[in-house]
């Protein structure tokens, strides 16, 4: 099952070559909820594994994005204990723009009509 979490990305760690064929890399995320007129912060850490370990070159700490990923679980024991690890394993990311940004994204490519003219002559289109 897949889940997401939108929040504040605040760290961001290199890439760790756990084995000759596994690599990790661990991202954190700020969330902040207000809940029931108290402002509450948490944080969550992911870690994106092989291939994924690049998913988060793209944004920057500071940035708000949405982190798509799985609930992974696995049983360790050792020395007749048993310990249980939780990873959630981030496969995506997203930037997530504030109004501002997303205007200057929508029209900075935009190029002004003023000098938009037709020929008639030479206009081939049926309509």
């Amino acid at each position: 099952m897949s889940y997401e979490l939108t929040g504040k990305l605040i760290a961001k760690y290199d890439t760790v070559q756990r084995t000759e064929t596994f690599k990790t890399r661990e991202f954190a995320i700020e969330k902040t909820d207000d809940i029931g007129g108290r402002t509450i912060v948490n944080y969550a850490k992911f870690q994106s594994v092989q291939d994924k370990t690049e998913i988060i070159d793209k944004v920057n700490i500071g940035d708000m994005v949405k982190v798509y990923f799985n609930i992974k679980g696995s049983k360790w024991e050792k020395d007749g204990k048993t310990n249980y690890i939780t990873n959630l394993d981030a496969w995506r990311i997203e930037q997530i723009l504030n109004p501002a940004q997303q205007s200057n994204n929508n029209t900075s490519s935009l190029e002004p009509l003023d000098n938009f003219t037709t020929n008639d002559a030479t206009d081939d289109l049926p309509f």
